[in-house]
């Protein structure tokens, strides 16, 4: 049975407790994320009253925290998002390709998270459009949608960075368009060779620079030697660079988009249960195939909210990145010269596009149009509606 359970609400019942246990532990930023998500659309963030002009049903409406991290707004952030994007897709295959750092590399990432997360970014991208622009494979300049992902589907911590890809780039000189084949895009050993070299030669230099913290069972990788002895393994070991085939049309795209990019650790859609201070969730066991991939798992509140907050991001860190054709400083440039070159329209513009409609759901009563009434600040309520009229015709207060 489907339950409205939230987030927010395993964070009211056992966040206070949680941050008493783990105080001095946790960072003012992840402080501020449990409160935003608790708080979502109730009366600490404040909101506005909303009437019906055919029947005067009236309803109150609580402003979103509008956090990144927050489940409940992730969707209409990615809505938003998606309409700009649309504009972008070219009339090609488009594949999903996945760059993921190993076990050894990740518990560095734990501690650094926002220089190793973007030696991420750039290592990836970095691989992908050298290997593209190489004659032997596609030879031409590839766009690239990067969205980074911190989390199994258990929660652990497990960095790896989603990208998709048109099937295709503009030749050097730019004055042709090079389709890669219908099924296969750029060979994945060669990108996870390149991967490796890349990313281990500047994680050395950002720890010969001094710029690495290390804690815990890892303190002892200050040390160079240390440090060089634990990437050992890893510098022999196949990185994985997963690549899908490509997706069915420019529809399924901006589905698949629309799925992964403004995702959060877990969606309130999995959670299943919140009892006795258990939370119960479903998730994937990528381990196993077919209908025992799904699975479910329970795990202490304390622990529940532990995992999630692995998952917060550094504060102004962008977790989703465009690159080669589709880089903000050429994007327009760039799309204009590809559709050129693939014989396709441009978008057409629409200077004359009426204001947004109005997305508030009718009257639940009648079906009428709602409209808004009364404004409330953060941490205030709103006036109470008029009380019906006496059996003497005055109004009562």
């Amino acid at each position: 049975m489907r339950t409205s359970l939230e987030v927010a609400d395993i964070f009211r019942a056992a966040g206070p407790a949680y941050r008493a246990d783990h105080a001095g532990h946790l960072s003012l930023h992840q402080l501020k994320v449990m409160s935003a998500i608790a708080h979502c659309r109730t009366a600490v963030m404040g909101g506005h009253v909303e009437a019906c002009t055919d029947c005067g049903h009236w309803r109150i409406a609580y402003n979103s925290c509008r956090n990144r991290h927050c489940p409940r707004c992730q969707g209409s952030a990615a809505r938003a998002w998606l309409v700009e994007r649309e504009a972008d897709l070219l009339p090609v295959g488009y594949f999903h390709v996945v760059f993921t750092l190993p076990a050894e590399v990740a518990d560095i990432a734990f501690h650094n998270k926002a220089l190793v997360y973007d030696l991420l970014f750039r290592a990836g991208s970095e691989t992908m459009l050298t290997i593209a622009a190489d004659p032997r494979h596609l030879g031409a300049r590839i766009g690239i949608t990067a969205v980074l992902h911190t989390w199994g589907s258990a929660m652990t911590h497990h960095p790896h960075v989603h990208m998709i890809v048109p099937g295709g780039g503009i030749a050097p000189g730019g004055e042709r368009w090079v389709s890669s084949r219908p099924a296969f895009l750029l060979p994945v050993r060669v990108l996870g060779a390149l991967f490796r070299r890349l990313f281990l030669a500047r994680l050395i230099a950002l720890h010969d620079a001094g710029k690495l913290a290390f804690f815990g069972n890892l303190a002892h990788l200050t040390e160079r030697r240390a440090f060089l002895r634990h990437l050992s393994p890893v510098r022999k070991k196949r990185w994985v660079v997963y690549a899908k085939a490509p997706f069915a049309g420019p529809a399924a795209v901006l589905a698949y988009l629309a799925r992964y990019t403004h995702r959060v650790a877990i969606s309130n859609s999995r959670l299943i249960a919140f009892n006795t201070g258990n939370v119960t969730f479903g998730y994937k066991d990528y381990r196993r195939s077919g209908p025992d991939r799904q699975q479910v798992m329970t795990l202490a509140a304390d622990e529940f909210i532990r995992r999630f907050l692995l998952h917060v991001l550094p504060r102004g860190f962008h977790r989703i990145r465009h690159y080669g054709l589709l880089a903000a400083s050429s994007r327009k440039t760039s799309l204009n010269l590809a559709r050129k070159l693939l014989a396709v329209a441009p978008p057409v513009e629409d200077d004359t596009a009426e204001e947004p409609a109005d997305t508030r759901p009718p009257c639940p009563c009648c079906g009428g149009h709602m409209v808004v009434i009364e404004t409330f600040e953060r941490g205030h309520q709103p006036r109470g509606p008029p009380s019906p009229p006496s059996p003497s015709g005055t109004t009562t207060l």
